[in-house]
């Protein structure tokens, strides 16, 4: 109460208050009666006729805790805000770590370890009991936090007795430990220093070399705390349940390594692994490996950022300092609960909202839009009379069909800030439509603007008291992660927030599989970049089959599952991958993306082959085209030997045709076959081999084919 009546609120005042409070009832103690007061004596010579003692402070203590509880008693408490938060495995899971944050906290200046070790667990054991007073504690850290106070919370997995009793519970996924690696860097990145990260593999080294896939992994932790040991519940269970390595990268933290240093680290290494081959992991180097890169929170916006610089690799418009030559794209990537947008907005934009109601997004996002359309009546406290804005007129998208349709100024090769969460909002291009009776009035007085799509607060503000992240956190992590020497524009940087990223670049996203919770304050960034992600695949492999690209068969058959999965999993939140051991049902999440993973690796595999068989095709079909080239021809002039050679030359070319997409077998037959052809055809003169055509204009349009398909890599199918 001093602090109060002072009015300056403080720790020293707090505690200058409980020593004289302690004071002063020691001196009453030692000084005064011991049986009390008048009044007290009294009181206690008549309890002592019908209580004992040990009843007496029983019934003192049940009643100091009616009292402070009165309010609950008589129906007068105020609401609780974490009743329709989560579900109830998630909501126990959350009460353990928050137990875990204040008592790691509370024991955090401790000098010496061994006791502060000791201490972090015996207060968590309070505050577990305490679970109001651990509330209180944390709220208040969140309110003036450092940098230690996030790496003491998210570092906590690393502590002894923490980590012995997570070993314990934990199921054996391999027999191997994690082994500690350094990656090299390339010779055209601008840092020397090796790459520290861990490798996970249920073998000996020696067999990697016969393996030629890898699963990278870059982790979260806030871009300041967490390295691959805090995940290893995670990342031991991807290495025994797919069999194969899982490089775990260790990178700089801020803000002893501001932006972009975490990142390039992370591109470094994906280019090592590519230029040797994966030899620097063990691998033969025969093949190039293949590679599905995974993040989980900052670490998800350090793999979409890298791979935006792997993408830039292919493009004319390279950003200074990039490697010259161009670096394939990973398998795919999988992104749980991501950081995208590092810009913190409070409401939705028409754009963002547009895209989050598209007709291949609404089964996937049917009850997280409710719960965004919900939010007035959950205010109000009664439904709405308008509940369905679909009526309405809303703001248009721009899509990426043709230039036509995009915005003044605005290319395939530009950022899109309409999807962020930048300010100020000043990118919606269309305007809203004056009603009639508007513009028949001269009234000067204000009206408000026409119902386009209902008003929806963005998730970070929705969900601004998450017992994981909260507002106050996420801005402490991108002011540490961007250091106190950048200005870095939040409205153009796409390595900073993925979700700006041009059109140009995620028309060559590798697929992305995206896990998150329905309750995360970073849901809104997640969903709206998956759906960017089919929307931009979709109108490009449209403009493909205009251009006849229809022979390609992933491009024939595009669904919008071959651009990005999004698994929105309902009342939970943040981090929920990094904590099986208190929230069981993470482990099966764990192994469906084992899985995903896996089935990544496959259809890459799949999709290799497919285009060596074409290639092969291809080449062999050039060459039976210029040998026919060398033949003499023959412009038939009659009907009946115009019809004979055409059918026996549509005969010849439908078995080539019906052979082109065969296995490895099939094509050397066919290949031998026209070498037998060719071979006969420079016999005597006797031969039947003269190529013969129907008029010049089958000559014309043979003999440009034969010029133009191999540029084009293009074959005539007649």
């Amino acid at each position: 109460m001093i602090d109060h009546v002072l009015g300056r609120p403080s720790a020293k005042s707090r505690r200058l208050q409980i020593l004289a409070v302690l004071s002063f009832w020691s001196v009453y103690l030692y000084r005064g009666n011991r049986h009390g007061p008048p009044f007290v004596r009294l009181l206690s010579k008549f309890a002592s006729k019908k209580l004992t003692g040990w009843q007496i402070v029983v019934f003192t203590m049940m009643y100091l805790y009616a009292g402070r509880n009165f309010s609950t008693l008589v129906g007068l408490a105020s609401p609780e805000p974490m009743a329709n938060m989560y579900d109830a495995a998630y909501f126990r899971a959350t009460w353990v770590l928050t137990a875990l944050d204040a008592g790691f906290w509370t024991a955090m200046k401790i000098r010496r370890k061994w006791l502060r070790d000791i201490a972090s667990m015996v207060f968590t054991a309070f505050y577990m009991v305490a679970a109001e007073r651990a509330d209180e504690k944390v709220r208040k850290v969140r309110g003036m936090l450092t940098v230690e106070h996030l790496r003491v919370s998210w570092n906590k997995g690393t502590s002894p007795y923490l980590g012995a009793l997570q070993n314990l519970m934990r199921p054996r996924f391999t027999r191997w430990p994690p082994r500690a690696i350094r990656i090299p860097r390339p010779e055209t990145s601008d840092y020397k220093e090796p790459v520290s990260g861990w490798l996970y593999y249920d073998g000996p080294i020696a067999d990697i070399e016969h393996i030629s896939k890898v699963i990278l992994d870059i982790p979260g932790g806030g871009f300041v705390a967490m390295d691959p040991r805090c995940n290893d519940d995670k990342l031991l269970a991807w290495a025994g349940k797919t069999g194969l390595p899982v490089l775990a990268l260790d990178y700089q933290k801020a803000p002893e390594s501001p932006y972009p240093y975490a990142l390039n680290e992370c591109f470094d290494v994906y280019t090592t692994i590519i230029k040797t081959r994966g030899r620097c992991l063990g691998m033969s180097g025969r093949e190039t490996p293949k590679i599905v890169v995974t993040g989980d929170s900052a670490g998800g916006n350090l793999a979409a950022a890298m791979v935006l610089m792997i993408l830039e690799t292919a493009t004319s418009k390279r950003r200074p300092g990039l490697v010259q030559e161009e670096l394939p794209p990973p398998a795919s990537l999988i992104l749980f609960y991501p950081v995208l947008d590092m810009n913190i907005g409070n409401w939705m934009s028409d754009e963002q909202m547009a895209l989050i109601k598209d007709r291949s997004m609404r089964v996937t996002n049917k009850s997280y839009l409710k719960r965004k359309k919900m939010q007035y009546n959950d205010l109000v406290g009664t439904p709405h009379q308008s509940d369905d804005e679909d009526e309405y007129p809303t703001t248009q998208v721009p899509t990426t069909n043709s230039s036509a349709e995009k915005p003044s100024g605005q290319g395939p090769e530009d950022t899109h800030p309409e999807y962020s969460h930048a300010s100020p909002r000043t990118w919606s291009k269309s305007q809203p439509a004056t009603s009639p009776a508007r513009r028949e009035s001269q009234s000067l007085s204000h009206h408000p603007e026409p119902l386009r799509t209902r008003l929806a607060m963005a998730s970070m503000i929705s969900y601004f008291n998450d017992r994981i992240i909260t507002p106050e956190m996420m801005r402490a992590m991108v002011i540490l992660y961007i250091g106190p020497h950048n200005r870095p524009d939040f409205s153009q940087d796409y390595l900073l927030s993925p979700i700006l990223a041009p059109d140009a670049l995620l028309e060559r996203f590798p697929k992305t599989y995206f896990m998150t919770g329905e309750r995360d304050p970073l849901v809104d960034d997640t969903v709206i970049f998956a759906s960017r992600l089919r929307r931009i695949k979709h109108a490009y492999h449209s403009r493909q089959d205009i251009r006849g690209m229809n022979e390609q068969a992933d491009v024939a058959d595009f669904d919008d599952k071959d651009a990005a999965e999004l698994v929105l999993i309902p009342g939970i939140s943040h981090g929920f991958m990094q904590f099986p051991t208190v929230y069981p049902p993470a482990w099966k999440l764990i192994d469906r993306c084992a899985q995903w993973a896996e089935e990544a690796l496959n259809a890459a595999e799949a999709r290799e082959r497919r285009e060596e068989r074409r290639s092969r095709a291809r080449l062999l079909s050039n060459a039976d085209s210029s040998g026919d080239e060398d033949r003499p021809l023959e412009i038939n002039m009659t009907r009946l030997r115009g019809k004979t050679s055409s059918n026996d030359t549509s005969g010849k070319t439908g078995e080539n045709s019906d052979h082109s997409g065969d296995e490895h077998h099939g094509v050397k037959t066919n290949g031998a076959s026209s070498r037998k052809r060719r071979t006969n055809g420079r016999g005597g003169r006797g031969s039947r081999s003269i190529v013969k055509l129907d008029s010049s204009d089958d000559l014309l349009s043979r003999r440009m084919q034969g010029l133009a398909g191999p540029l084009t890599g293009l074959q005539n199918e007649d």
